[in-house]
């Protein structure tokens, strides 16, 4: 059968290489693309796969049974939303929840004990660090009473404001009983 002048076989190589080629190029250039949170089979990550794998079904049953063409377009297709559904589902959606859950607010920085690392001048600016878990944060930093803190000293977060941090020295409390 023929399609567009094109042998089926043709036809599916062809899809395949430009859907694999525009996969490639939206790995690049994806997030200028992103159209935010759409409806699920409006992801260009599901159309692009979608056709991927209709065109290489559609490909290996041309060159491998010797089915009616129609036939291999029905089986291709719904291998391919089989295919595409189980992707979406199982690979796509734990990986979008899984990149929001890493994130932090800087509200949930308040009360936080970080390290400097850059001393802090007076009436100044420098840089502390902190471990969460999502990995080491490093935030722009000044004393809380415009005083200086030196480097390697441990403070608590007391506020933050326009994307820095207002720190204090922190001491931790330490209860040591006295038996004498």
């Amino acid at each position: 059968m023929e399609l567009f002048g094109l042998a089926m076989e043709q036809l599916y190589m062809y899809t395949l290489i430009i859907a694999g080629a525009l996969t490639v190029l939206y790995v690049f250039f994806g997030d200028i693309a992103d159209g935010g949170e759409a409806l699920p089979f409006l992801n260009p990550t599901v159309i692009l796969a979608f056709f991927t794998l209709a065109a290489a079904a559609g490909y290996l049953l041309e060159i491998g049974t010797g089915l009616d063409s129609l036939a291999i377009l029905a089986i291709a297709l719904v291998a391919a939303v089989l295919l595409d559904f189980l992707l979406y589902f199982f690979v796509l959606l734990p990986l979008s929840s899984a990149e929001s859950s890493i994130a932090y607010t800087e509200e949930s920085l308040l009360g936080q004990v970080a390290r400097v690392i850059i001393p802090i001048p007076e009436n100044g600016y420098g840089e502390v660090v902190m471990e969460t878990y999502g990995g080491m944060i490093a935030k722009r930093a000044t004393g809380y009473d415009n005083e200086a803190i030196g480097q390697d000293e441990q403070v608590l977060i007391i506020d933050i404001k326009d994307n820095t941090l207002y720190v204090r020295a922190y001491k931790p409390i330490s209860f040591v009983e006295k038996n004498q």
